[in-house]
């Protein structure tokens, strides 16, 4: 991923943590590859927003050509490069 001001998971333990752990925000897990144009352009984007939604959201890239990522693609039947998966959990 060429975002380094973005969080970059690229294994199944890491996604699950982000999951698990991120609590009362929205989790924006985008799901891309670095070597496609639209999707840097898009890491570009994200990056920018990230900053100014950082109160209520955390956003993460998702390398899909990761291996370990693929149970997540074939889960979320991400069949379009890139998507976006929004997740919101309130505990009380």
């Amino acid at each position: 991923m060429s975002c380094y001001l973005l969080t970059v998971l690229t294994k199944k333990q890491e996604v699950d943590a982000i999951i698990r752990d991120t609590i009362d925000k929205v989790l924006v897990l985008h799901f891309d590859r670095a070597s496609d144009l639209v999707c840097l352009q898009l890491d570009d984007i994200l990056s920018k927003l990230a900053w100014e939604v950082s109160k209520f959201a955390r956003v993460a890239l998702v390398d899909i050509d990761s291996n370990e990522i693929q149970v997540y693609v074939k889960y979320f039947d991400i069949s379009f490069k890139p998507s976006t998966v929004c997740f919101f959990f309130f505990f009380f």
